[in-house]
């Protein structure tokens, strides 16, 4: 599937990403949500933010290849995160 990404004339031009995304073909993916639980279901990460954000990335890569397809495909991705706190990632700076 080819996607097109556009910032049309009369949108602001936004470096960062477009604000129009055309997908065209015939075959469209749609995967489940996923969350920080490896192949044999052990909760990855715990307490790790970037560690728990990286397994769901992995996850999300292998639900899309089963459908052969990659992050080269995607139009649209949507993230939660819950009850996030800036001690709750490995990288910052404690208090």
């Amino acid at each position: 599937m080819a996607v097109n990404l556009v910032n049309p004339q009369g949108l602001p031009a936004v470096d960062l990403y477009r604000q129009v995304s055309v997908a065209t073909g015939s075959k469209l993916v749609f995967t489940a949500g996923q969350v920080a639980v490896d192949a044999s279901g052990a909760i990855v990460g715990v307490g790790d933010l970037a560690a728990q954000a990286e397994q769901c990335y992995l996850n999300v890569a292998t639900a899309l290849a089963a459908g052969a397809a990659s992050f080269d495909d995607v139009v649209k991705l949507t993230v939660y995160l819950v009850d996030w706190t800036p001690d709750k990632t490995a990288s910052s700076p404690k208090a």
